[in-house]
């Protein structure tokens, strides 16, 4: 695939600012620009002219770097330095990397290549990082990150983070706070976390696995519905974030953590019922352009810089319009199963962007829970009666946070079903989907069984990263060790059960 086509290229964190300061009239000329480009959008829709050839898929994985303490290890640009890879980029704080894997069509014989390459690269990458002095982890939220680790001057070096911050702050005009309440460790009481935080670096806690998948316009609302209906579900199933700042919370934290930390409302907004910038949605959609016109009517811009293309020139003139304002502006609004408008070999293209998993813990359960996204993804929308027209929008959500929460233990709504837990819905209804999918798709025989099992397997154990995880801290603790001291236990354990790279449902309780 050429270069141009950049999966972190919607904007916002992945996007240069080259403006210090933004006036009145920077955000007027924006707003206006934003409409525009969201006109042109409209226009392109009702004229055609999108890439139209089979789904290609795509893969982002966000990465850890721990010291020899196994502390975050605040080097990712020298350890950037020694990969010389432009496949891996900077993060939000110095202790993240971001892996950007070479998309690739969504067909069968694109399986076995994508597994060789993911584990070639992040070895070869985790060689360089030792030579830094680092160890890179694949994990949901890294367990030994403490309040000073979410310091402003631990922003990554690039003038967009700190902007950013700075952006979000104004709007908010207080101090974020983090406030959760966890699911108890097993023979342990609930735990719970308040903590005030003054920049957005708290979100460099998130480590996230994130899906593309490129579709034609009459394909992307169907597509989009059913990544929203499979949300709480993939997140139950591949929970990897029950830790932050030493309390043991969600299963799957990231999910409140990503919210709260890039909060721009004060409370008096929340109790308005003013939309979070990390969002769910509010409806099922008929088009792309609902939720492109959703982010222009309820989110004012943080980041205000007005490129110099008038897209209805472009489209006047024969060529795809960059719509930077509408892409940056979508780059600021962090929905878990995001729009993406992007332009390669000049021939315009949209993708689904599926936001809800955590990173790690091996490339196995990486590509287990692709392939199940995918796999259930394409055999929902090819149903007769969409699951989305039986079930509520607010049922989906809850589902979301219920999973995120609980994982193996929420209760799921799903129609034809009622409330029922996580593995028993995949085993009996979701995972044949998902087979039939991925048949659909031409994945073989070998291949599909061998992800699909893994999924299985999972549901039949009982077992996640998160559950993992728990339980080892659980019995360190259970040993006399203190918090500071299980996690860390717990925490090289997992790196090197990771490292032998066999899927975590069959890791030992040692």
């Amino acid at each position: 695939m050429p270069d141009e086509y950049r999966l972190d290229g919607e904007g916002g964190m992945g996007h240069d600012i080259t403006t210090d300061a933004f006036s009145q009239e920077d955000r007027q000329r924006y707003r206006q620009k934003v409409q525009r480009c969201l006109d042109a959008l409209e226009r392109m829709l009702n004229e055609g002219g999108f890439a139209e050839s089979p789904p290609w898929m795509g893969l982002e994985i966000e990465l850890s770097l721990v010291d020899s303490a196994l502390r975050p290890a605040m080097l990712n640009t020298t350890v950037l330095e020694k990969i010389d890879d432009p496949s891996y980029t900077t993060e939000l704080g110095q202790h993240n990397l971001e892996l950007n894997v070479r998309p690739r069509p969504l067909r069968g014989d694109q399986t076995p290549d994508l597994e060789t390459e993911l584990r070639a690269t992040l070895a070869d990458a985790g060689e360089k990082a030792q030579d830094a002095g680092a160890t890179l982890v694949m994990i949901g939220t890294l367990p030994t990150l403490r309040g000073e680790h979410f310091q402003s001057k631990w922003l990554s070096q690039s003038p967009r983070y700190r902007k950013l911050n700075d952006q979000i702050f104004a709007a908010r005009g207080e101090e974020m706070l983090l406030n959760m309440e966890g699911t108890a460790l097993p023979g342990q009481r609930v735990e719970r976390l308040r903590s005030l935080q003054d920049s957005i670096l708290a979100e460099s806690a998130c480590t996230s696995a994130q899906l593309h998948l490129q579709v034609p316009p009459d394909k992307f609302a169907p597509n989009w519905n059913a990544a929203q209906c499979l949300a709480g579900v993939q997140v139950a199933l591949a929970a990897n974030s029950p830790f932050l700042l030493r309390k043991a919370l969600w299963h799957e934290t990231r999910i409140p953590l990503f919210q709260q930390a890039t909060d721009t409302r004060p409370q008096e907004l929340k109790n308005q019922g003013v939309r979070p910038r990390v969002w769910f949605g509010e409806r099922w959609i008929t088009s792309i352009f609902d939720l492109f016109e959703e982010n222009v009517r309820y989110f004012p811009g943080l980041l205000p810089e007005v490129d110099d293309e008038d897209p209805f020139e472009a489209l006047d003139s024969g060529r795809a319009p960059r719509l930077a304002e509408l892409r940056l502006h979508n780059g600021t609004i962090w929905r878990w199963n995001r729009p993406v408008y992007d332009v390669m070999d000049g021939v315009p293209h949209l993708r689904v962007e599926n936001r809800v998993l955590p990173s790690g813990p091996t490339v196995i359960d990486l590509m287990a829970n692709a392939a199940f996204f995918y796999g259930a993804q394409r055999a929902l929308t090819n149903e007769e009666r969409p699951v989305w027209t039986q079930m509520s929008f607010q049922a989906a959500e809850e589902n979301l946070y219920s999973g995120a929460r609980h994982a193996f233990d929420a209760q799921l709504y799903w129609p034809g079903m009622g409330w029922i837990p996580p593995d028993e819905l995949v085993l009996r209804k979701l995972l044949p989907l998902a087979h039939d999918g991925l048949i659909d798709c031409g994945v073989p025989d070998f291949w599909r069984e061998r992800y699909l099992g893994v999924i299985e397997q999972r549901c039949l154990s009982r077992r996640t990263g998160s559950t993992w995880q728990r339980a080892a801290v659980a019995r360190l603790e259970a040993r006399g060790l203190d918090r500071d001291a299980a996690l860390t236990g717990m925490l090289r354990r997992y790196i090197e059960l990771s490292a032998e790279g066999e899927p975590v449902h069959t890791w030992p309780e040692d």
